[in-house]
Formats: structure tokens, sequence, C-alpha cells
């Protein structure tokens, strides 16, 4: 598949695919890639064709033109986030319906970032699984001197990824974090040179693309249970955890282990 889903001036979002890994590009690059309303329905539609690809192993979002995201779209707000009601929908509908489809994704999603990532640009970072960044990339959520807080919702993406000491003080602060920085507070998960930032990512996700399809989709299942439930595993779970033992691609990897072979996995 190779083609381009999206919405036309101001800004789009762009999907193409490309063997076993699939390529969203956020595009706004006039506004530093901000999102309009309509890009972040966009791009929680464009997630929730993915998932229905039976294909797919690795998605890449990124954004254009040398910046991830700066957010959402202040020049909407007058518009669209001028009542209680329209803030309701804004971040109830369009914000975390589009979070919520990327992190729903059975695939891993590896965020590419480069330049700004701030605001909402930093919550789609977060509900990724991977984040590798370009040495030139800024992160952090500067709102304090907009008159509103983060959304709950949105701050709990945040809040999982970071932990109460940074949240508090990418919030308190508005402090916009290099990506050294970032990477040293845990908020990323590798740096690279700029000119490198584009290799790497696409290194990330071939190695993914690579592993066992259906393996790789049960260890993001299992990450995301031991995220977001503090309960303590049971039984249960750890045996249906097993089920890999009755697939191909099981015995598929062990007999190219013995014979010292690349394993091709079809994900069975």
């Amino acid at each position: 598949m190779n083609e381009e889903q999206g919405l036309r001036a101001p800004g789009r979002i762009g999907v193409s695919q490309s063997g076993f890994i699939a390529t969203v590009t956020i595009e706004n690059p006039g506004r530093r890639n901000a999102l309009t309303v309509a890009m972040w329905e966009a791009l929680q539609a464009v997630f929730a064709d993915l998932r229905q690809s039976e294909t797919l192993r690795c998605v890449v979002l990124r954004g254009a033109a040398g910046n991830f995201a700066a957010g959402a779209d202040i020049s909407e707000f007058e518009q669209v986030r001028a009542t209680r009601e329209q803030v309701t929908e804004f971040h109830e509908q369009c914000v975390s319906g589009a979070l919520r489809a990327i992190h729903d994704l059975p695939v891993p999603v590896i965020a590419l970032i480069e330049g700004a990532c701030a605001g909402g640009g930093l919550e789609i970072a977060s509900v990724c699984d991977l984040r590798i960044a370009g040495r030139g990339a800024r992160l952090g959520i500067p709102i304090r001197l907009l008159g509103f807080p983060l959304a709950l919702g949105e701050m709990e993406w945040l809040y999982r990824l970071a932990g109460p000491a940074l949240t508090a003080e990418l919030l308190f602060e508005g402090r916009m974090l290099d990506a050294q920085t970032a990477w040293a507070k845990g908020l990323l998960t590798d740096v690279v040179d700029d000119a490198d930032v584009e290799r790497r990512a696409q290194a990330a996700a071939e190695a993914v693309a690579q592993s066992a399809p259906l393996a790789v989709r049960a260890l993001k299942r299992q990450l995301r249970r031991l995220m977001e439930d503090p309960s303590p595993v049971t039984r249960e779970e750890r045996l249906a955890s097993y089920a890999f033992a009755d697939t191909q691609d099981y015995r598929t990897g062990l007999r190219a282990f013995r014979e010292k072979t690349r394993p091709e996995f079809i994900g069975r």
C-alpha cells in the first residue's frame, strides 16, 4: 500500500505504508504542525483505519518539515473553545479520541521527534511506545500563561510516562526541555544527531517489523496491562500469556535459532 489520507489546507494528516511499516505525518508546517480540530479528527480516523490492517507491524509517527507538533492550533480557540460546552467537546471527542486511537493500536508506535514537540504534540508522543528524538528537539507543555490547566484526561497519559515529579516540573514551570535533558529525565527512548533521527527511527521500526508479529502484539498488551493496572497479575492472565506456544511463529523462531538462520514470521 502507498496512499495518502487526510485533509487539505490548513493542515492534514498523511499516511503511507511500505511493507509492514506505516508512516503517519502531521502536516501543518506553516504553524509548526499545530493541530486544528479537523487534524485531531483525522488523526483519530487514520489510526482507527490502521487498526484494521492485518499486515501492519509498526507505525512511525512524525511531523513534517522539521517539527513534530507544536500543540493545538491556538488560532481556532475563539471559534471552537470559547465556551465550556465547546471545551468539553474538544477535549473529550477530538483530543482524547485521537490519543486513545494511537494508544489502542495493537502494534508499536514510534514517535520520530524533531524540533517543536509541545502541548498536544507532547501528549501525542506520550501515548507512543518509543520516542526517538533529534538533539535539536524541544519538549514541553508551556500553557501556564494561557489561563487554563492541562486537561485531566490528557495529563493522565503524561503522568503515566513521566511520573509526578517531571509532570509537575513541566506544568508548573512551563519548561521546554532540550532533547538531552528530556532523555535524562526519562521522557525519551533515545536521542541522536538531527541528521540521524530518521535513520534511527526507521531502524527501530524495521527491528519491530522483523520480529514475530503475534509476540510483539502480546508484548504491547502486557506492557499496557502493567502500566495501567496496579493489581497483581492473576494466574489466569499468566496462563493465557503462554498461548504463544501454540503458534507457528514459535516453532519457526526455535528452528531458525537452531539452524542459525533468519526467521521469516507470518503471524500465525
